[in-house]
């Protein structure tokens, strides 16, 4: 009975190439060389063609219609407004949104040094040239009476003189900050904060050009200053003196201080400091109060007193 169930099932399997199943062991059976030829025969069938492509793409690319596009404007519009709202609520701009932190330098003696930016190392004071003068407002010349545009002395110290009449070696002769205080007896306060101030030009130290600049002041206009301060020209002498007899005095003390010093070191060697104790040579007793019994006594040699009372 097995035997002829098994025949029947391979003369179907011959005949119409269907799957067996396996009554016994409970499988299909498959032919898969069959099946792989249906499937290829298949998919030559069924693959479509160029023209067959074409066609389809020519009906899927259709016009849009006037309701469509005015969906997709409607879209468009809402999200610009979306994007535009979300721009406004940012409380800082693109540019401003990273914070620059200054660079610190360790100097190393407890503190750090802030290092600034190279861009703001750079910035200087930019000073502009004023604008010509016009004829009608011509500066006249007080040596030689005549009108002047421009001048040096003009544009830094408000002195009224061309260059033609300028002296560099004796009238408009420019001096040091340092020499017109010690030359007139000026203070800084003299210089700086007494009204009008003084104008002055900055020229590099010839000494060291790595030191600070030097201030240099019209010698004119310092010499009208002493006088604002002084009062006359006498004065500023007899201050001048007395300065100077000051300065000898203390040159002297200073003197005999150092020789001082020089005859203690010389003398060191012969002269010694007595460190014993010190012995009281009493002299006669004095009475200081006969109704309290107090007498007192003076040492001779440093002059001690010592009070005593009597029982």
């Amino acid at each position: 009975m097995k035997l002829r169930h098994q025949h029947a099932l391979q003369v179907r399997r011959q005949n119409k190439e269907l799957p067996v199943y396996d009554v016994v062991g409970g499988s299909f059976g498959v032919d898969m060389e069959s099946l792989n030829g249906k499937e290829d025969a298949a998919a030559v069938v069924d693959k479509p063609t160029a023209l067959e492509e074409n066609d389809r793409g020519a009906k899927t690319c259709e016009p849009l219609s006037a309701a469509m596009r005015a969906k997709i404007e409607r879209n468009r519009q809402r999200a610009l407004l979306l994007r535009q709202a979300r721009l406004a609520n940012r409380p800082y701009s693109e540019g401003g949104t990273c914070a620059k932190v200054a660079k610190t330098i360790d100097s190393g003696a407890g503190f750090f040094i802030e290092e600034e930016e190279e861009a703001a190392q750079m910035v200087k004071k930019v000073v502009h040239k004023p604008a010509p003068v016009m004829e009608p407002d011509y500066l006249i010349c007080d040596d030689c009476n005549k009108p002047f545009m421009d001048s040096y002395l003009s544009n830094s110290f408000d002195l009224s003189v061309c260059d033609k009449c300028r002296d560099n070696e004796e009238k408009h002769k420019l001096i040091s900050r340092t020499e017109a205080k010690r030359e007139f007896l000026l203070k800084d306060c003299d210089l700086d904060k007494r009204e009008p101030m003084l104008k002055f030009v900055l020229r590099k130290n010839p000494h060291n050009p790595r030191w600070g600049d030097m201030k240099l002041y019209l010698r004119v206009q310092v010499v009208r200053r002493s006088m604002e301060v002084w009062g006359s020209e006498e004065a500023l002498e007899e201050a001048k003196e007395s300065r100077e007899d000051n300065r000898e005095i203390q040159k002297q003390k200073r003197f005999n201080k150092k020789v001082k010093e020089l005859r203690r070191a010389v003398r060191s060697s012969v002269w010694r400091k007595d460190t014993s104790a010190h012995q009281h040579d009493y002299g006669p007793e004095e009475l200081v109060d006969e109704e309290e019994d107090t007498y007192r006594k003076v040492c001779s040699t440093c002059g001690h007193q010592l009070t005593y009372e009597k029982m």
